[in-house]
């Protein structure tokens, strides 16, 4: 039985999300994604571009990787919603449709993949789009900010093909209520079974526990997370955040007595969206 993890962010931030430009990760034919609040197929790997106004834009860029415990995509309300929101900021948003793995054979490194070659694609067109390429990051909510973690702890481990070695390091993370480990104190079970198999060896669980492999080039992180949260435990949060401080790295976290799984009423999106963007704005960034 697979374990689904919904996570909706009950705000609407406009309405239905109109596409600006889809492009695939991949050469080849591709249908285009439909337009959907929860996607469950995802078999295309893209990226949605979303630009700000010229006169606006301030050179920064988030990867947004939606969350859906790696069983589905909650693509509107954890990724196009977000973008517009960034976009009002100035900030260029990618949302990224990723693979899902649905216990297949061998394709646990899918999401992975697709995310470094959103990295690599938005560094390489970084001009084209605006951007500074020091000042690309990535975001995810709920397993989405496994994913996002994953990138931001494995870049030096490349599961793409990268000939022109472009860096596929974010520069920051920002991770909303995040599953970070996927161990049996605190993980979330269901997006660890969906992505690794119900019958995973211990060697590759450890290996996506994301708090065992932050060291001092871990890009910079966000965390926030409601202390209620009984789907993906708050200790998530906590131990990043302590493995990141403790290695030196720059991070600020933001807890909140009230969340539970998706911040369905609380806290409001000004506030928690509002600390994330001020942090965003007064991040130092290493050319």
């Amino acid at each position: 039985m697979k374990h689904y993890l919904l996570c909706p962010l009950l705000f609407l931030l406009g309405g239905t999300a109109t596409a600006q430009q889809e492009i695939f990760l991949y050469e080849g034919e591709h249908l285009p994604t439909p337009v959907a609040d929860v996607l469950t197929e995802s078999a295309d790997p893209s990226i949605t571009v979303w630009l700000p106004p010229a006169e606006k834009a301030n050179g920064k860029a988030v990867i947004v990787c939606p969350g859906g415990g790696y069983g589905v995509l909650v693509i509107e309300r954890e990724g196009h919603a977000i973008a517009r929101e960034f976009n009002k900021a100035g900030i260029a948003a990618f949302v990224l449709k990723y693979r899902l793995p649905c216990r297949k054979k061998d394709n646990s490194s899918w999401p992975l993949q697709d995310a470094q070659a959103a990295i690599r694609m938005v560094r390489q067109r970084a001009e084209e789009w605006r951007i500074a390429p020091h000042k690309i990051g990535i975001m995810g909510f709920s397993a989405g900010g496994h994913l996002a973690a994953t990138a931001g702890t494995h870049y030096n481990t490349p599961v793409i093909e990268n000939p022109e070695k472009t860096s596929l390091r974010p520069d920051f993370m920002i991770l909303v209520y995040p599953v970070i480990s996927f161990s049996e104190t605190i993980g979330h079970t269901g997006s660890r079974d969906n992505l690794l198999g119900e019958a995973a060896p211990q060697e590759e669980i450890d290996l996506y526990c994301n708090e065992r492999h932050v060291n001092a080039t871990t890009p910079p992180a966000f965390l926030t997370h409601g202390s209620d949260d009984t789907v993906v435990p708050t200790a998530n949060s906590l131990v990043f955040y302590e493995n990141l401080r403790k290695n030196g790295v720059t991070t600020e976290m933001h807890l909140y007595a009230k969340g539970e799984h998706g911040y369905l009423s609380h806290p409001p999106f000004d506030e928690w969206f509002g600390r994330c963007l001020y942090w965003l704005a007064n991040l130092e960034f290493r050319q």
